[in-house]
């Protein structure tokens, strides 16, 4: 099971059986995923180039002043990743992300599968390189849960409870909500909690959580991987029982300029309605779960 890569056996218990909506740290121990990502594992996929430049970010937000992500033009040569160039920007406090490794490492890409199949959930994974007193993205929440697994050195994740409930990518995005004042409320209140994740442990992180990685006061680097599993929600379940009636030609009639005003726009939705609840109601319940555990144990998503 690959969540044991991730988590212990209590851990992986709880996150299937409740799926917690608070942070939990685990002593995870020494698994097949850190023979795999070793402390020299930005030597090989980082610093030699061998990553896809657009899944490479270079960030130094815990800087004086902060520095926003550096360009990937800044970090290319002819088009591609220069490791050289990332390397000097390291050495400058910069912190390295090297994202989707499921698609770029076969090793990772089977640990992805297989959670997809334990959770039926798609993931991805990112890995962080961040220098002692570094610090790569600040105060932020994500749409997803997350299980943080530190591999070497220590890095401080601050955290506050979340600022809306349930956040998704399509609604209550942090990138697409975000209040500048909150950032200076938190700094101010001070964190609801404060975990010092050292290697061989692990943190399940539930989606909303608004935290503030860093290794500001840390003496060595700190490599962590972000495990980011997408859960599925009733809205899913929605798009899953409505997929099909693009194979009926009632719903592929042309709506006409006239019926986007005014009555005749409300009559059609009227009209549409009714159609989509007799459509739903036609559905043969067992067939449609089978297609959509099918969906869900093999339907990967591309954004992060």
């Amino acid at each position: 099971m690959s969540l044991h890569l991730l988590l212990p056996e209590d851990g992986v218990t709880e996150l299937l059986g409740s799926w917690p909506d608070e942070p939990s740290v685990y002593e995870r121990g020494a698994t097949e995923l850190d023979q795999l990502v070793t402390p020299d594992f930005f030597e090989t996929w980082a610093f030699s180039g061998c990553t896809p430049a657009p899944e490479v970010a270079v960030m130094n937000l815990g800087g004086n002043p902060p520095r926003p992500s550096i360009n990937p033009i800044g970090f290319m040569t002819n088009g591609r990743t220069d490791g050289a160039k990332l390397r000097r920007y390291y050495e400058q406090g910069f912190t390295i992300r090297l994202g989707n490794l499921q698609r770029v490492i076969p090793a990772i890409h089977e640990v992805s599968r297989k959670i997809q199949t334990e959770t039926g959930y798609s993931n991805y994974l990112h890995a962080f390189l961040t220098p002692p007193g570094g610090q790569g993205l600040r105060h932020h929440w994500d749409q997803q849960m997350a299980v943080i697994v530190q591999i070497s050195g220590t890095k401080t994740w601050e955290l506050w409870q979340p600022k809306f409930r349930d956040p998704v990518r399509d609604h209550l995005d942090s990138t697409k909500v975000w209040d500048v004042r909150w950032q200076q409320e938190w700094i101010e209140k001070g964190p609801d909690q404060v975990y010092d994740l050292r290697a061989g442990q692990s943190m399940i992180l539930p989606r909303g959580w608004v935290h503030n990685p860093h290794s500001l006061t840390a003496d060595e680097p700190s490599v962590h991987l972000t495990f980011a599993i997408r859960e599925r929600t009733p809205i899913w379940l929605v798009d899953q029982l409505i997929s099909g009636v693009i194979r009926d030609e009632e719903f592929r009639t042309v709506l006409l300029p006239a019926e986007i005003h005014g009555e005749a726009l409300r009559e059609r939705l009227r009209e549409t309605r009714r159609d989509l609840i007799e459509y739903l109601e036609a559905l043969d319940m067992d067939e449609k779960a089978e297609s959509v555990r099918e969906r869900a144990l093999t339907e990967l998503e591309y954004t992060t």
